[in-house]
């Protein structure tokens, strides 16, 4: 018989089982649902990104500016460095003062790939804020 309790048959419970075949069905089919769409989310779409007019923050005399030229010059202000030389150059200006933010400045045809390498050396150091310098909207 399906139950099961003592062997004297003084008390009969129900044997209760859960079936798992419908679970086993369900995740299957989610697992070939992941399967299906996981290489749809991971190619990239052509998105043109929205454009916004922000005013400008307020400038202080204290403010540092790190650019990178359409040329691949870098500067710290006004002073033109070799990429070797900013790894050393910026440690010591944070060392000198941790709080000091840093305004990032690239040309518009300066590939990503460089940017982001401005940004990892800048996080690696242990800038604490950075911000990245738009030209506005209209303006040349």
């Amino acid at each position: 018989m399906g139950m099961s309790g003592p062997e004297d048959g003084s008390s009969r419970g129900m044997m209760s089982d859960i079936n798992v075949t419908p679970f086993v069905d369900v995740m299957l089919v989610l697992l070939i649902i992941f399967m299906v769409t996981a290489p749809l989310m991971t190619t990239g779409m052509k998105v043109e990104l929205p454009r916004a007019d922000a005013p400008p923050l307020p400038s202080s005399e204290k403010q540092m500016v790190l650019s990178i030229t359409q040329d691949g010059e870098y500067f710290i202000n006004k002073h033109a460095f070799a990429i070797d030389e900013l790894k050393p150059k910026l440690a010591a200006i944070i060392k000198a003062n941790p709080q000091q933010e840093i305004f990032l400045k690239a040309d518009g045809d300066v590939p990503y790939k460089k940017v982001a390498q401005l940004v990892a050396l800048c996080t690696e150091v242990g800038v604490p804020r950075m911000g990245l310098v738009t030209q506005p909207e209209g303006t040349q």
